[in-house]
């Protein structure tokens, strides 16, 4: 049977479908890329939004136009906050929801009557795991190291999509990573809803966890997905002192405003991320933060947005998500007084993707004339012929050397940035290549 994966949204939604490909190769399955010829089509929805509802629900419409015979599973936050509703999607045949995901292998091959499949072990042991990788487009394996929240952003419904925190062991991980580096995987990337609340329910923390995956794996380079800037003790960058651990961290700010950060229940005041982003970068060269913001929470005041303004830019950021804020059923937000209307967010995301704009620009000049090690993805370009990847910082780089090959690692010189400030170049290949020259990929870096 051909299986096609589909995700929106997090990092952990990826994750769980890599698992899910893997476990499927195991018992004989292909994966493909095009849903068309699918048997059985596997949907990880998403639910952080009104929007990502939205986004959900047509996506669930597309995949059953596009084609009908095939088996549809749909999982993910959009299927658990509205279960009964996605089982009466046209087309749905299997809703799990998040808590069962662990039984999403063994309830498919149950609904298509793989009697062999349903039941087995699900411990790969053939080179199965990268092949699911490179066809679904991906070079670094994103390892699920724990599930679920304890804390309540008075915006987020995630938290009671995915329930209470859940980490699994650091034995459970490290074997995981040790699998995909022998089957040639040469980054993973630490993943979950709270990864900063890793280990409060095992006895252990993600000081902890990195300490180990360090010691006792060899993988060549290590990631991890967004962290709370809470969450992190004052000595934790100094894991960082170990170059396989990738000078990059996504910590969340939301916004450059205390008052405004109250209301959104977040833990951690401007002047204690500003001290925060001081110590990594006073610890590491050139370390690069990344960061979301939401723009028009409820109650902002042009002053409040000013002040975001002004704290964006002083502490500088190599790249920014930014939402206007969407009103979500379900959290206390939504029920805020002094809603902003949707003109002011909109002109207020313009103003702070310009910034943003800036900010990466200024950021990727800084790392000029220098040499680093690139893990390279894919060809791009109209002619094939240019290499894109990422370095360690987690920048997007272009090349066109000839040798590159996909999930290699090589190290070349920081020539250029693009024309548009969004991209270093090797090689300085095109004076005016652009971020949009790479395609549907590009807004990932």
């Amino acid at each position: 049977m051909f299986i096609n994966f589909q995700a929106l949204g997090c990092r952990l939604n990826e994750a769980e479908l890599e698992t899910w490909a893997s476990q499927f190769m195991q018992y004989g399955h292909q994966v493909t890329n095009d849903a068309g010829e699918a048997d059985i089509v596997v949907f990880n929805s998403c639910a952080v939004t009104a929007q990502a509802d939205r986004k959900s629900r047509q996506q669930i419409g597309r995949l059953q136009r596009a084609n009908p015979a095939a088996r549809l599973v749909v999982t993910g936050c959009h299927a658990s906050l509205q279960p009964d509703a996605v089982k009466n999607y046209l087309g749905v045949d299997l809703v799990i929801d998040n808590k069962s995901k662990e039984q999403l292998v063994d309830r498919t091959l149950q609904l298509i009557g793989d009697k062999a499949g349903a039941g087995a072990s699900v411990e790969p042991d053939f080179d199965g795991a990268l092949n699911a990788l490179l066809q679904r487009g991906r070079h670094r394996g994103f390892i699920k190291i724990q599930d679920g929240c304890r804390y309540r952003c008075t915006y987020c419904i995630v938290t009671l999509a995915r329930g209470d925190e859940r980490s699994r062991s650091e034995a459970e991980i490290l074997a995981e990573i040790r699998r995909l580096h022998r089957q040639g995987v040469q980054e993973i990337a630490l993943t979950g809803v709270h990864v900063g609340g890793y280990g409060s329910d095992i006895d252990s923390s993600l000081y902890r966890l990195l300490s180990e995956v360090l010691e006792h794996s060899d993988i060549p380079r290590i990631r991890l997905a967004s962290v709370e800037p809470w969450d992190l003790p004052d000595h934790f960058f100094e894991l960082f002192d170990n170059p396989r651990l990738m000078p990059h961290m996504h910590l969340p700010i939301q916004s450059g405003c205390d008052s405004v950060l109250r209301r959104m229940a977040r833990r951690c005041r401007t002047d204690e991320f500003a001290r925060l982003v001081d110590k990594a970068r006073g610890a590491i060269s050139l370390f690069n933060i990344t960061t979301d913001l939401i723009a028009g929470f409820p109650g902002e005041s042009e002053q409040e947005w000013l002040q975001t303004m002004k704290f964006i830019e002083r502490v500088g950021f190599g790249h920014i998500h930014i939402f206007p804020f969407s009103a979500r059923a379900g959290t206390k937000a939504a029920g805020l007084p002094g809603q902003v209307d949707s003109a002011t967010k909109k002109a207020r995301s313009r103003e702070m993707h310009e910034l943003a704009a800036q900010l990466k620009h200024r950021e990727l000049r800084r790392h000029l004339g220098g040499r680093v090690q690139v893990l390279w993805e894919r060809q791009c370009g109209g002619d094939g012929t240019q290499w894109t990847g990422y370095t360690p910082h987690y920048h997007r780089i272009v090349s066109h050397d000839p040798q590159l090959r996909a999930s290699s690692i090589s190290t070349v010189t920081i020539d250029a940035v693009s024309a548009d400030g969004a991209v270093l170049v090797n090689r300085a290949l095109q004076p005016q290549v652009t971020l949009a020259d790479f395609g549907r990929h590009a807004a990932r870096g």
